[in-house]
């Protein structure tokens, strides 16, 4: 049985630039031109990014690569994806959320 995990854009241009573009349908193409204007990171940070806030700021996967995708720079943004979310994230934990995210 096959498990659906959510993975980052940077994760997903990492798997489609394996492709060679002449292989790839309409799509993947699409898909591949998007992931290679928003990634913000490169792969390897995001995956090590991805299980910090899972394991520092008690996140779910789900939520984890939101935030990777999404990169806010501010308290104010960080809260209006996490108001999101229907838990109730404490105030040290967003500014650990930041910090990971900042570096």
């Amino acid at each position: 049985m096959k498990k659906n995990v959510p993975i980052s854009i940077s994760e997903v241009k990492e798997i489609l630039s394996k492709v060679d573009i002449e292989y790839m349908d309409q799509i993947q193409r699409w898909t591949y031109d998007y992931a290679s204007k928003f990634a913000k990171l490169d792969p390897s940070t995001a995956k090590a990014m991805k299980s910090k806030l899972i394991d520092d700021c008690k996140l779910t996967y789900e939520e984890a690569t939101e935030l990777i995708n999404i990169m806010p720079k501010t308290l104010s943004e960080l809260r209006s994806f996490t108001f999101g979310w229907k838990k109730l994230i404490l105030a040290e934990t967003l500014e650990k959320i930041l910090k990971i995210i900042s570096k």
